[in-house]
């Protein structure tokens, strides 16, 4: 009897196994596509088309390529060139709290009248032309024994700076210079020919 019963439950057993890999395995690959074949009535005709399931199912596309956005250490560059005398200037600041985290289409809309040359996470670089002079062209000249520093505008020449050098103790040609007149165009030039005289 013990016999029968073990041989009974071996074979509830297999039978068991057998329909649950049947079950786990399924049917033939079921993922592939089916194509159904629709008649759609133009007119007086009938038309065949061919259509595949899966262009059924809706697909969400996803950009791969993540815009880059504006990172807190970001340095912009702004380059302005200056139709009236031909030169460019540039000044170089950090990027604007409130700008931090935006895409450079957003960045675009912040700076819609400049031109931007360059955009990373780091570093922009933006350009833009305008009409008239960049205000930094100077004229080194004498005065009562002194050095001044005159600016050169639109209407003529400015006092812009007094300076505490005196002629007397320079060499003989920078004297002569200064009589004439040195132009100088930029602040840094200006800096470097002050720092030459001290």
């Amino acid at each position: 009897m013990n016999k029968i019963i073990i041989t009974m439950i071996s074979i509830i057993v297999v039978l068991i196994g057998i329909i649950t890999a049947v079950a786990i395995s399924g049917p033939e690959n079921t993922d592939k596509p089916s194509n159904i074949v629709t008649i759609v009535e133009e007119g007086n005709s009938n038309i065949e088309k061919e259509n595949n399931m899966e262009s059924n199912e809706n697909t969400i596309e996803t950009n791969s390529e993540e815009e880059e956005k504006i990172s807190p250490n970001c340095v912009v560059t702004e380059k302005i060139y200056y139709k009236g005398c031909s030169h460019t200037t540039s000044s170089y600041n950090n990027i604007k709290e409130e700008l931090v985290n935006k895409t450079k289409k957003e960045f675009e809309k912040e700076y819609s009248d400049w031109q931007i040359e360059k955009f990373t996470s780091n570093e922009i670089v933006i350009y833009k032309e305008v009409q008239g002079d960049c205000g930094e062209h100077y004229i080194v000249r004498s005065k009562n024994g002194q050095v001044i520093i005159y600016q050169k505008t639109e209407n003529g020449e400015e006092e812009y700076l007094k300076t505490d050098i005196s002629t007397e103790y320079l060499p003989e040609t920078d004297r002569l210079q200064i009589e004439r007149g040195i132009e100088i165009n930029g602040k840094q030039q200006l800096n470097q020919l002050m720092e030459d005289y001290e």
